[in-house]
């Protein structure tokens, strides 16, 4: 799912091509993509953009008279911009959205469609489809930390909480925590005073680095290869790799459709962390060290 860095560099490509210019056409392609009836998508054609934002983990351009088109990626929602004059090819995707400049394309790999779009009107009605977190690129050290504790949860599960932090998501979170050589199931109402200041620190740090690596990706250009495991990445997709700064075997847990990624020397004092699938197949012989788990490999 795209997270804020990518959110962030896709709002920016988008002002540089969109900002003041007139919708002349919008064409949606899946029934199941708009989730509003009023105002009615027929409205916007001749309207321009006045601004763009992002609300949590979407994309909101703002049409004036409070009129907010936004947009929620999810998982495998993807952008794609096509050049005035381009034709566009023969797939188009979930939804186009032409302008003078260009042809703005919505797309989304697999069967499992769960991209949105909302037309909504007024201040209140695009407040409503906004979780709520707190932007953590802006907030203080105390902010952060009085969100963080305000519930008991995982780390992991608390910087991934849209209601708690705006914009973080599964690959990210395994990177600022890493960063911050913090466990992920460490729990929030127990960390002291300085893991609390190495968790806000790493997790400014880590957005704004990789803003500013997919920046300097796309250039001029547009963000067409959104993705959430990248070669730069320390930990997250690096299952069974070493970690870059000690050299120890990447692991994981998994759950459902995700996995969280991390590195036992540098986050779990080398301990290994119960993976639910392994676990219940190994039960009493489930290792108790990253180590332990390497001996059994070799000897299986």
């Amino acid at each position: 799912m795209p997270e804020l860095p990518d959110i962030t560099v896709y709002i920016e490509a988008l002002q540089r091509r969109v900002l003041g210019q007139p919708l002349e056409r919008v064409r949606i392609n899946s029934p199941f993509l708009l989730r509003t009836a009023r105002p009615p998508i027929e409205s916007l054609p001749g309207r321009r953009v006045h601004a763009l934002r992002r609300v949590g983990k979407r994309i909101a351009f703002d049409f004036g008279d409070e009129l907010w088109l936004v947009l929620h990626l999810m998982i495998a929602g993807r952008l794609h911009w096509q050049n005035a004059g381009v034709k566009p090819g023969s797939k188009t995707g979930l939804a186009s959205f032409q302008f003078p400049t260009g042809t703005l394309l919505l797309t989304e790999a697999g069967t499992k469609k769960r991209a949105s779009l909302h037309l909504v009107q007024g201040k209140d009605s695009l407040r409503g489809l906004d979780p709520g977190g707190l932007d953590v690129l802006d907030c203080t050290r105390a902010d952060f930390a009085r969100t963080l504790t305000s519930e008991n949860h995982t780390l992991k599960r608390a910087l991934t909480d849209p209601h708690l932090f705006s914009g973080i998501g599964n690959a990210y979170s395994d990177e600022i925590l890493h960063r911050a050589r913090l466990s992920p199931v460490a729990l929030t109402q127990k960390l002291d005073t300085d893991a609390t200041r190495r968790l806000h620190r790493a997790t400014q740090e880590t957005l704004l680095h990789w803003i500013t690596v997919l920046r300097n990706e796309t250039g001029d250009g547009f963000p067409e290869h959104v993705t959430a495991f990248r070669p730069g990445m320390a930990v997250h997709g690096k299952f069974g790799q070493p970690c870059p700064d000690c050299g120890a075997t990447v692991q994981r847990i998994r759950y459902a459709d995700n996995e969280t990624n991390y590195c036992p020397s540098c986050q779990t004092g080398g301990k290994l962390l119960a993976d639910r699938s392994l676990s219940l197949l190994l039960k009493k012989d489930w290792p108790q060290s990253a180590e332990e788990l390497e001996e059994m490999r070799r000897s299986s």
